[in-house]
C-alpha cells in the first residue's frame, strides 16, 4: 500500500477553517518554549557540549518544527477514519510498553525510552494518544448497553488497567493523569458512577503497590508530605534538604527571585541549581525570568485550551466520536500543564511531567503536537 495515498485518503475535501484559538495557543506555546529552553540550556550545554547552547536550541526547535508540522497534518486527516487503527495502534503501543523494559535506556533511575540514534522515543506517549483514541471508539461501540458492566464496562476498564498498568510501573505521573482523563471521558459516556468508582479503588491499590515498591516514589511524596509513612524508604534522604526536597526548594527560590515582573529575560540564576530546568522546572524559570505576571499569562494559555476544548470542540462535536476525544485530549494536555505548574510552586510532589509545547523533549511535544491536530480536525468538522 502507498503511504502517500493513504493519507490522501484519510484527507477531507474543502477543508473549512481550524479553530484558531486552539492554534494559536499551540504557536505562542511553541515561541515560548524556544525562548524559555535556550535561557535554561545553559548549564545542559555546558556539560554536554562545551557551552554550546546554539546546538540545544536548534534542536529544540527542530522538535517543535516537528510537532507542529503533525499537528497540520493530523489536522487534515479525518478522525473517523482515523478511528479504524485505533486498537491496532493501542496494541503496538502496549507492545513498545513492554519492550522498553528489557531494550530501554535508564535515565535518572527509570527505564521509559529507546534511543535510536539522535531520537528518543518515550512508548507511554504513544499509549496515552492510542488508548485515548481506542476509548473513545469503544464508548462510542457500547452506547447502546454502556450501563451493563459485563458487555461494556469491562472491556472498556480491560484495556484502561493494562495501559495505566505498564506506564506506571515507571512513570506513574503520566499514569494518573491519563487515568483522570479516562474517568473524565467515562463520565461524559455515561458510565455508571458506581463502575468509575470501582476503577478509581482499583486504581489507588495499583498506586500504593506502585509506591511501596519503588523507595525513590516513596520518599518523593513523604519529603512533600513531610511524613514518613512507607516503609523501606530511608529518613535521611526524606528529610534531608539537598536530597528529595531539594528541587522544590531550588523551584520555589526561582519564584521569590522572579517577583512580580521578573528577573528579564536570559538572566536566570536558578538554572545553575534547579535539575532539568530546561524540562521538568522550566515553568519555574519562565516565573523568574518574566515574573509571576508571566507565569499567569502562559497558565492562561492553558485556559483557553480548556475553555475552547470542552466549550467549544466537545460540546459541538459532530458525534459522540468527536466529543469523547475532544474531552480526552483536551483533559490531558491541560492537566499537562497544570500539573507541571502545581510541582514547580509546590502544590504538588515532585514528578516528571514536561510543560506541553515549552518543555525540551521529542516524543512528548510530538504527542502535543497530534493530540491538539486531532481537535483542529473536529473544529472543521464543527464548521462544515
Amino acid at each position: 500500500m502507498n503511504p502517500l495515498r493513504t493519507i490522501s485518503s484519510l484527507r477531507m475535501r474543502d477543508q473549512p477553517p481550524m479553530d484558531k484559538y486552539v492554534l494559536w495557543v499551540a504557536l505562542v506555546l511553541s515561541a515560548v518554549g524556544i525562548l524559555a529552553v535556550y535561557s535554561a540550556i545553559s548549564f545542559l550545554a555546558e556539560v554536554k557540549a562545551g557551552g554550546d547552547t546554539e546546538r540545544f536550541l536548534v534542536r529544540h526547535t527542530g522538535r517543535a518544527g516537528l510537532a507542529l508540522a503533525a499537528l497540520f497534518v493530523v489536522s487534515r486527516l479525518d478522525y473517523h477514519k482515523l478511528a479504524r487503527w485505533a486498537r491496532v495502534l493501542l496494541i503496538g503501543s502496549l507492545l513498545l510498553l513492554v519492550l522498553v523494559r528489557t531494550f530501554g535506556v535508564t535515565y535518572g533511575g527509570a527505564t521509559r525510552a529507546f534511543h535510536l540514534g539522535a531520537l528518543s522515543i518515550q512508548p507511554s506517549d504513544l499509549a496515552k494518544i492510542a488508548l485515548v483514541y481506542y476509548l473513545a471508539v469503544l464508548l462510542v461501540n457500547k452506547q447502546a448497553y454502556i450501563t451493563n458492566f459485563s458487555r461494556a464496562v469491562l472491556p472498556l476498564f480491560f484495556w484502561v488497567f493494562i495501559t495505566v498498568l505498564l506506564i506506571g510501573i515507571e512513570n506513574l505521573s503520566t499514569a494518573s493523569l491519563v487515568l483522570f482523563a479516562v474517568l473524565v471521558m467515562c463520565y461524559v459516556g455515561r458510565v455508571r458512577a458506581k463502575h468509575l468508582g470501582g476503577l478509581i479503588l482499583a486504581s489507588a491499590g495499583l498506586a500504593l503497590l506502585l509506591l511501596i515498591s519503588s523507595p525513590n516514589r516513596a520518599q518523593r511524596v513523604e519529603s512533600y508530605l513531610g511524613v514518613k509513612i512507607f516503609p523501606g524508604t530511608e529518613t535521611e534522604e526524606v528529610f534531608n534538604p539537598q536530597a528529595e526536597g531539594y528541587q522544590a526548594r531550588q523551584a520555589k527560590i526561582a519564584f521569590a527571585m522572579g517577583g512580580l515582573t521578573g528577573r528579564g529575560p536570559g538572566k536566570s540564576v536558578q538554572r545553575d541549581f534547579l535539575p532539568a530546568p530546561y524540562n521538568d522546572f522550566i515553568f519555574a524559570i519562565i516565573a523568574e525570568e518574566y515574573g509571576m505576571l508571566g507565569a499567569m499569562a502562559l497558565l492562561a494559555l492553558f485556559v483557553v485550551l480548556l475553555l475552547r476544548g470542552y466549550l467549544r470542540i466537545a460540546r459541538q462535536a459532530p458525534d459522540p466520536l468527536g466529543l469523547f476525544l475532544a474531552v480526552g485530549y483536551t483533559t490531558i494536555i491541560a492537566l499537562y500543564g497544570f500539573v507541571h505548574a502545581g510541582v514547580a510552586v509546590g502544590l504538588l510532589p515532585v514528578t516528571g511531567l514536561p510543560l506541553p509545547f515549552v518543555s525540551y523533549g521529542g516524543t512528548s511535544m510530538l504527542a502535543a503536537g497530534i493530540m491538539l491536530g486531532v481537535l483542529l480536525n473536529i473544529s472543521k468538522q464543527i464548521e462544515r
